[in-house]
């Protein structure tokens, strides 16, 4: 499961590039930081229950996120 989180930080990585390439600063930051952030996971050797935990946690958190800024913040 470890290694997952460290396959997750390649692809935020590679979105994180794409993004600095494409002149969005602020998203390839967010993407800079989650790369950070997994890699860190990824060689903490902890329980597979644990990683498990964390990553529905981290997609809560990140859904809840997106469907506020897409319903509340973008203007259409």
């Amino acid at each position: 499961m470890d290694r997952m989180f460290r396959v997750l930080g390649f692809w935020t990585l590679v979105i994180g590039l794409a993004a600095l390439a494409g002149d969005f600063i602020p998203m390839a930051l967010i993407f800079f930081a989650q790369t950070a952030i997994f890699m860190l996971l990824g060689y903490m050797k902890l329980s597979e229950r644990a990683y498990i935990l964390i990553f529905w946690g981290y997609m809560i958190l990140s859904f809840t996120g997106f469907t506020y800024w897409s319903f509340f913040k973008m203007h259409v």
